[in-house]
């Protein structure tokens, strides 16, 4: 089905950029021939019949001289093409979308691609069983990229390295509500009966692909502030408005916290979207706005916030640095739990490592930092190994040292990427300690370290 749908045969197509955005555990993602700046995504829904039609106007600038790029798009036809204005040749191989520009590109110039395309976006299965990308609810939809899905909706260059800004404008029927990320810029209605409802979303911090969402259906909108003036938007499905009233109490209590922790909030707004899909499964902490498939408990509230520094705002390279998400929001968990008459963060290592914890069947399946396949990459080691190589580090270098640590890789790398050997790095100049002993135990031994180590 995707497959040479439209356009010329790829085999034909001469090519100069690079063919992966070296990934390591899903290496056909990603193009390493440009940099995205900026997704300008113009989408109409119809959610009834579950199809979209949409315009990508997608601005990059060229890290290399290209005859050729390519674009990752899953599923979708493809009706146009075109490059700084004029029309480009263009042909689907699998789910990439290659893109021949009617002039070669030079190594610095900065280009716009428009990509008209539209059908019935798909829902992925992944190698662990979970399903992401355009996911039908119950009274619309929801778009989920961790890590490939955001293909299935629109194109782009989705590898998590290449972040950009984003203005998503969406046309539903005017019975439907839209969220997503960001803020909402403008809201027109059509007059009459049948009309539509467009909404524009703007997010003007750099997000990696995955971390975007649009959400259709019926929501119930709550508008208020934190105690900083921070913007909150809270947007419930009704069938879970009775079980998330928590969420609206919790979620600025949780951000002023967090702040004193991990350094100042990196986006312009926070949030939630509280939605009722309960068989997914799992939550995901798209930017400024983490999408719940039904009404969280605080803990994974905490985690899912606790991504807007961890993951979102400082962002792995690569997917094998994604303990440095998982890892730290786990372990925001335990410290929460720890500032609010809980266990000690130390307790909850202690009952990881023994297995008494429910959280901790798994960990020691194989190391963090490095997981096995593409089909791992959310497996217990990389959450619970993960946060208990960060509690050795807390450990090591003491409490004031410590965060000190997070509130520096959380400014130094704001809306940026980063990897296992830069934090490795912090950890050791901050601290003045040789910590490679440490890191190589918790996070690239295999087997359940002895308790001495």
């Amino acid at each position: 089905m995707h497959r040479f749908r439209i356009g010329e045969n790829a085999a034909t197509a001469p090519r100069c950029g690079a063919a992966e955005g070296g990934n390591q555990l899903f290496p056909a993602l990603g193009d390493g021939g440009y940099d995205m700046a900026r997704y300008g995504l113009t989408l109409h829904g119809v959610p009834e019949a579950n199809y979209l039609k949409g315009a990508a106007v997608i601005t990059a600038r060229a890290t290399q001289d290209l005859s050729r790029f390519d674009l990752d798009l899953s599923g979708l036809w493809v009706r146009g093409a075109t490059v700084q204005g004029a029309k480009a040749r263009y042909a689907r191989e699998k789910d990439e979308l290659l893109v021949t520009p009617a002039k070669p590109l030079n190594h610095g110039d900065t280009f716009t691609t428009v990509v008209t395309y539209d059908g019935t976006p798909r829902t992925v299965e992944d190698d662990d069983g979970s399903v992401e990308g355009w996911i039908e609810t119950d009274d619309g939809s929801t778009a989920l990229g961790q890590p490939s899905g955001s293909m299935t909706w629109f194109p782009g260059n989705h590898h998590p390295s290449d972040k950009a800004t984003y203005d998503i404008t969406v046309t539903v029927p005017k019975a439907y509500d839209v969220v997503g990320n960001g803020e909402l810029i403008e809201e027109i209605a059509e007059e009459g009966k049948g009309g539509a409802v467009t909404r524009h979303w703007r997010t003007e911090e750099p997000m990696a692909t995955y971390l975007a969402n649009i959400s259709v259906g019926h929501f119930e909108i709550d508008r208020g502030r934190t105690a900083d003036g921070l913007p909150v938007h809270i947007a419930t499905d009704p069938d879970e408005a009775e079980n998330a009233e928590e969420v609206k109490r919790l979620i600025p209590g949780i951000v002023g916290w967090a702040n004193g922790r991990f350094g100042p909030y990196p986006f312009s707004s926070t949030g939630a979207i509280v939605d009722h899909l309960p068989d997914l499964g799992y939550a995901l902490e798209t930017q400024t706005r983490p999408y719940f498939d039904e009404a969280p408990d605080e803990a994974l509230l905490v985690h899912e916030l606790a991504h807007q520094w961890f993951g979102n705002s400082v962002t792995p390279r690569e997917w094998k640095d994604i303990w440095l998400n998982e890892g730290l929001a786990t372990y925001a968990e335990w410290l929460w739990e720890e500032a609010h008459g809980g266990r000690t963060a130390g307790e909850v290592f202690e009952e990881f490592y023994d297995g008494t914890d429910p959280e901790s069947e798994g960990i020691w399946s194989f190391p963090p930092a490095a997981p096995p396949g593409a089909g791992r990459v959310s497996d217990p080691p990389v959450y619970g190994r993960g946060a208990m190589a960060v509690h050795k580090v807390r450990e090591a270098v003491g409490d004031q040292r410590f965060f000190g640590i997070l509130r520096t890789w959380t400014r130094e790398h704001r809306h940026g990427n980063a990897d296992t050997g830069q934090f490795i790095a912090l950890c050791e100049s901050r601290s003045g300690k040789e910590l490679t002993d440490l890191f190589d135990v918790w996070l690239h031994e295999k087997g359940k370290p002895p308790r001495t180590r």
